[in-house]
């Protein structure tokens, strides 16, 4: 494994973590807390400083599964 692929896969742990620690927190709110915190820094043209962001909000959406109707 060369370092960026360790990198790589330490970020998507991180990102596990922190999205389980804030669902726990927040429960289904969480998922619209991080959304719009991501939006308010891609308003500001801040996107580089939304990507995380956008990463947590994608495994807090993939740890809740599809929608049930």
């Amino acid at each position: 494994m060369r370092l960026g692929e360790e990198e790589a896969q330490m970020q998507a742990v991180d990102v596990q973590g922190y999205a389980r620690q804030l669902f726990e927190a927040h429960g289904d709110k969480a998922v619209a807390e991080v959304a719009q915190k991501a939006r308010a820094l891609e308003d500001k043209g801040k996107n580089e400083e939304a990507k995380p962001w956008r990463l947590v909000e994608a495994a807090l959406k993939e740890m809740l599964g599809p929608h049930q109707s």
